[in-house]
């Protein structure tokens, strides 16, 4: 993506300096602190992007997937260690809805500009939007059960979410065998496409090099940044869900942005919505399972898996009208516009809901 977003890598040292000296500015050190991590997981991405080309397109997505929900990962679990759990299922929220309606609405949208028709292979689409489809009801049942149960699904709900993070790491796993073993042959991409990008590969060295160091540093931008939220938030007139849905999951993304962008442009929608659709359903049955179980050791208290009325309907929206745009092997510009215009009918209603309405 030209021009490059690197010069943005300055905001490193200010937002430590902003930390570390001006504590009183937390509103600063919180945008640049996010300014500093959006080119650092573009070159998490970028690095991923490069390991792709060794492996294929399967494993190059979900390598892609992996490291660039790392931003998300941690910045997570900085806010579970600091007791912000309505910040942590908003920023899930907010990474499920921005990689579905956000980076694959931008991706179908740039692919479409440049070429006509896009296609790409409708088996594996319809499986991983089968797998978001359990990710929705994953989120859907706990909430449920606590609006239905009343009063004695309280002392219910950490064992249930409890038991349920862990049908969903088993499933997630399975789905890693479909996919990347049984089945392998539907998610390979098209071979004659597979190039190096502009010509010239990284060495695995200088790929797991890069993403090392910039890992590194997104956990200690967002480290500094989930300590600065709440203020910034209450500065800003936001609530601190809007925050975690939109502003907190729109840095994460960037690596996703970036690839998922770049490579729809080229033509590769196979690896382009392997990175879109499968770093949401990651998400939803890996990160979110994770943060649960490691509630337990970090956490002041154990997470549940009960997201609020709001958080549910966005993402089963968002869940439909993803299975509905790729269930036809084939995507154009026009589809890109109208998941984009769901993302911004979706952020317009968590600006506007009250703090309260929210939980």
């Amino acid at each position: 993506m030209k021009p490059s977003l690197d010069w943005l890598l300055i905001f490193i040292p200010i937002s430590v300096g902003l930390h570390f000296f001006f504590p009183d500015k937390a509103t600063f050190t919180f945008v640049a602190a996010c300014l500093a991590i959006i080119p650092l997981a573009g070159w998490l991405g970028r690095a991923t992007e490069h390991l792709a080309e060794k492996t294929g397109e399967g494993i190059g997505g979900l390598l892609n997937a992996t490291f660039g929900n790392a931003a998300e990962l941690i910045i997570a679990l900085m806010a579970l260690h600091k007791g912000l759990y309505g910040v942590v299922k908003a920023s899930l929220t907010g990474s499920i809805i921005g990689n579905l309606l956000l980076v694959m609405g931008a991706a179908l949208l740039a692919g479409g500009v440049r070429f006509k028709t896009q296609t790409f292979n409708a088996t594996a689409a319809r499986s991983q939007s089968s797998m978001l489809m359990l990710a929705a009801i994953s989120l859907i049942v706990p909430a449920a059960f606590h609006y239905l149960a009343g009063s004695a699904a309280v002392s219910m709900e950490d064992g249930l979410s409890l038991e349920i993070s862990v049908v969903l790491i088993i499933t997630y796993g399975l789905s890693l065998v479909f996919s990347l073993g049984t089945h392998k042959h539907h998610f390979i991409g098209s071979a004659e496409l597979a190039e190096a990008p502009n010509g010239e590969g990284w060495s695995l060295r200088r790929s797991f090099g890069v993403l090392a160091g910039a890992t590194a540093l997104i956990a200690w931008m967002s480290e500094i940044l989930v300590g600065s939220v709440e203020q910034a938030a209450h500065t800003f007139g936001m609530t601190s869900v809007f925050v975690g849905v939109i502003v907190v999951a729109i840095v994460g993304n960037a690596a996703e942005h970036s690839t998922a962008i770049l490579m729809a442009m080229k033509n590769r929608m196979d690896l382009s919505l392997g990175v879109a659709i499968g770093s949401s359903t990651q998400i939803a049955l890996f990160v979110a399972p994770v943060l649960v179980f490691a509630s337990y050791f970090i956490g002041p208290r154990p997470m549940n898996l009960v997201f609020s009325p709001a958080e549910v309907m966005a993402i089963g929206l968002t869940v439909i009208i993803t299975g509905q745009v790729t269930s036809d092997g084939e995507s154009n510009w026009l589809e890109g516009v109208q998941l984009l215009a769901v993302y911004i009918i979706l952020g317009i209603v968590f600006y506007f809901l009250p703090e309260a309405s929210q939980h």
